[in-house]
């Protein structure tokens, strides 16, 4: 058995950030109204977002700063949710030149500040991961796949290729496959039941869920032959976990082998608060 090991991303941060500039930088005036996955959103309020995220950071992260508070609202999610809308709002008349140029200016801040960061600590909590405290390179993970998929939103919306080379993809996919322990916490099975998740095209990697000791574990090997696989393309993956597609057309494009119903709860991940 090999556990799933932390993933380390602090050193692509800098060429995420360069791919995202390079491509702001040149696109013309009309493409940054085009309308984006994101229901409602355009390319430019997903950039305005990302520098939200980034400012964020730099405020409540590094310096300690308090004072902002989510809106109230029924729930957490509903509160992030209209905490970012209010910030879009606000952000809204700013130019693209404007825009791209503090992407820059914050974005080589928020480096400099994960890098500081001492990612073997715990703290704090990955909700989408569990209610345990959470070490701080998964918190830093988290980041990463927040910005890489809203890029690749903004890539979708302009026609322009995703970051789909294993480099940027694979780390994506291996932190989001932490919300798997999660996922099945109330799934009853024998101890030593293995669920296995294979992605294939553009990253070809494996997970492994055993459960053991009432919980379920997460390893990327092991000599326990799987009762049930779940294949799944690296796109379809992708989105799954961030809800970019549904749940039943996933299932559709699938190739599930071995228990079924066990197989079908991988279905039920998601990776992202809101």
């Amino acid at each position: 058995m090999q556990p799933a090991e932390p993933v380390i991303v602090v050193d692509l941060f800098e060429p995420l950030l360069k791919r995202l500039l390079q491509l702001l930088r040149q696109l013309p005036e009309q493409a940054w109204n085009n309308d984006t996955p994101c229901p409602g959103w355009t390319v430019k309020d997903i950039a305005l977002h990302l520098l939200g995220d980034e400012i964020g950071q730099l405020s409540r992260g590094r310096d300690k700063d308090t004072s902002g508070l989510l809106p109230p609202g029924p729930d957490l999610v509903s509160r992030i949710n209209a905490n970012n809308q209010l910030w879009v709002d606000a952000t809204r008349r700013m130019s693209t030149h404007l825009l791209c140029d503090l992407l820059d200016f914050t974005g080589h801040q928020v480096i400099s500040y994960f890098k500081s960061l001492p990612l073997m600590e715990t703290n704090g909590v990955v909700s989408w991961a569990g209610p345990d405290p959470a070490p701080v390179w998964l918190d830093v993970a988290r980041e990463y796949t927040e910005r890489w998929h809203h890029q690749q939103h903004i890539r979708e919306a302009v026609g322009r290729p995703g970051l789909t080379e294993a480099v940027f993809l694979a780390p994506v996919l291996d932190t989001f496959a932490r919300a798997l322990p999660w996922t099945f916490r109330n799934v009853a099975a024998p101890e030593q039941t293995v669920v296995e998740l294979k992605v294939v095209e553009n990253v070809e990697q494996s997970w492994f869920l055993m459960r053991d000791k009432d919980r379920w574990s997460l390893f990327t090997e092991t000599s326990i032959i799987p009762s049930a696989t779940v294949t799944l393309d690296s796109d379809t993956a992708w989105k799954l976990y961030t809800k970019g597609i549904a749940k039943e057309r996933a299932i559709q494009v699938a190739n599930i082998q071995g228990n079924e119903t066990l197989a079908l709860n991988i279905f039920n991940a998601v990776a992202i608060i809101a």
